[in-house]
């Protein structure tokens, strides 16, 4: 997947912001709340992952634990063809799931599956 498609995918997720922070970094957020954030330098991406799935995905080639970031609730990948793009979506909605687990019981339910 190219850094466009990557954007577009990430904007087309209903309530999607993006800004830059930290110098180089794009980050996609819902409610304010980042769920993936894109190194425009390196490439790379921080997606947060399901602690029971960290394991494995961080066994690997190209994935590590999120650098800076929660242990074994962050995940590193080096660059968007570490995984397959059906993966990668997959690896994003999870992300951004987790994220909206954690907002108020009303935003969750402006993100329900038919909101």
């Amino acid at each position: 997947m190219d850094i466009e498609t990557f954007r577009d995918f990430c904007l087309s997720l209903k309530g999607t912001t993006e800004d830059l922070k930290w110098g180089d970094n794009l980050c996609f957020m819902v409610e304010g709340k980042i769920f993936v954030i894109a190194s425009l330098d390196s490439g790379g991406l921080a997606l947060k992952c399901d602690p029971d799935h960290f394991d494995a995905l961080v066994s690997r080639d190209g994935i590590s634990q999120g650098y800076h970031l929660a242990k074994r609730h962050w995940i590193s990948l080096e660059n968007l063809e570490v995984t397959s793009d059906n993966e990668l979506k997959k690896l994003i909605n999870t992300s951004r799931a987790l994220v909206i687990s954690k907002l108020s019981k009303k935003l969750q339910q402006q993100y329900s599956v038919g909101a």
